[in-house]
Order: C-alpha cells, then structure tokens, then sequence
C-alpha cells in the first residue's frame, strides 16, 4: 500500500513539473501561457495531464507490482511538447484547453501592447520615443537575425513617420516635405497631396506609425519580453523639477 501512495505521489508531483516545463517550451515565441488570462487553462492542462499521468502510473504499478514503474506515467506530459502538428492532429484531449489556452494567451499579449500603445498615443513624438525607448531594452539582446531585421524595420518606419508629422506641424516648405518622403520605402509611396490634405496626412502617418508600435510591442512580447516599463511612464521621466535643480540652486532656493 506504502508503494502505491509513494508511486502515485511521485509520479504526480514529477508530472506537474514536467508539464509545466513541456507547456513552457511549447509557448515560447507565442505568449505567456500563465498570463492572467491564460493562466486558468494553463492550470487545468497541467493538473489534467499530472492526473492522467498518475492514473496511468497506477495502473503501471498494478500490473506489473513493481513501485518504480509508477514513474513511467510521467510520459504523458509529453503529450504537450508534438511540434509541428494542427490542432486536427493533436489528442483529442488537448485540442479544446490547448485552443482556449492560445486565445486567452492572445488576450494577454493584446492588453498588454495596449495599455503601451495607448500611453505612447498621447503625443506623436511618444509614439517616436517610445520605440526607441523598448527598442534599447529589446534589440541588443536578441541573437536571432531575423527577429533583429524586423523590429528595426519597424522601429526605422515609425521614427520616420513621426519625423514627418513633426515637419508638417512646422509649416516646412514642400520641397522639404517631399524629400522627407522620399527618404523612405515606407513613405515613398505617397502620391502628389495639397496644402489642404496636410492635416490629413499627418493623422494618416500618425496613424500608421501607432500601428506598426502595436506590431512592434506584439512581437517583442512574443520573444518573450514581458516586463518592459510603460513608455512614459518611467522614473526618469517623472522626476521632480527640484531634482532637475542644480544642488548649488536648490540651496539658493532654501
């Protein structure tokens, strides 16, 4: 009886742990598979597996009265770790939690570029500064070429953009504006434009600019960089005007 209670607890605990490892491995460059969202169904597949593991780990042990052979259950957490295969391909007991999981994990990843996103849309320079800001914690780290290749596409598309709503808000001549435009492939596509459709334009770049931000936080997220500060909201930016106060003025100023 000793046997059964320590082969089933073992086999229990080993699988909780190794299905959480195998979901991890799963998830990465997808989301946070214990996300607020996601984390309930990330709790139910790995609770369910660690059952089915021990279920089958008991049924082991009673066939073959050997307490060691409990432990070969934990090879149903293997179950969450079948790369490269569609949902129709996968166990019919993984199909419908592993489907909640992965919208609930995009939920996450939603809410999580826009509480960013939003922030950084309160001026169009944010939107600029912004970039750069995620753009100096994210990219220097990142060994993967082409993940470096595609934000800095991103990042060098939306810089423009913005610089060129700031040119329209300086009444800039239209010669300069037109370079402006040229500069890049991701504006060089504009056509001929008049005096009246300058608003318009710098709204539709901003626009574009705050989209491809949206892009930008979404595949940065899935890299798995989730606790970048909020683009302005930062300490450095929320200093207090005597703490920018030379120390020989704030004592002037006492």
């Amino acid at each position: 009886m000793l046997g059964w209670v320590v082969g089933g607890v073992g086999t229990f605990v080993v699988s909780l742990i190794t299905a959480c490892l195998f979901l991890h491995v799963r998830c990465r460059k997808i989301g946070r598979p214990f996300g607020p969202r996601a984390r309930p169904w990330a709790i139910f597949i790995v609770t369910g597996t660690a059952l089915l593991s021990t279920a089958l780990g008991l049924v082991i042990l009673a066939a073959s009265q050997q307490p060691p052979a409990a432990y070969l259950g934990i090879l149903v957490p293997g179950g969450l770790w079948i790369a490269g295969v569609t949902p129709r391909d996968r166990p019919g007991w993984l199909t419908r939690p592993l489907g909640r999981l992965y919208d609930s994990m995009g939920e996450d990843m939603q809410a999580w570029c826009d509480v960013r996103r939003r922030a950084a849309a309160e001026r169009p320079q944010w939107i600029s500064d912004a970039v750069q800001y995620y753009a100096g914690q994210v990219e220097g780290q990142l060994k993967d070429r082409q993940a470096r290749t595609e934000l800095r596409r991103w990042r060098e598309s939306i810089v423009h953009k913005i610089s060129i709503v700031r040119l329209i808000s300086l009444d800039t001549t239209e010669t300069r504006l037109r370079d402006s435009l040229q500069r890049h492939a991701s504006t060089r596509h504009i056509g001929k434009y008049s005096a009246d459709d300058l608003p318009r334009l710098a709204l539709r770049l901003e626009t574009e600019a705050l989209n491809e931000l949206n892009l930008y936080l979404a595949y940065v997220y899935r890299l798995g960089h989730h606790r970048l500060l909020i683009y302005p909201f930062r300490p450095s930016v929320h200093r207090t005007p005597r703490e920018d106060v030379p120390r020989g003025r704030r004592e002037e100023m006492k």
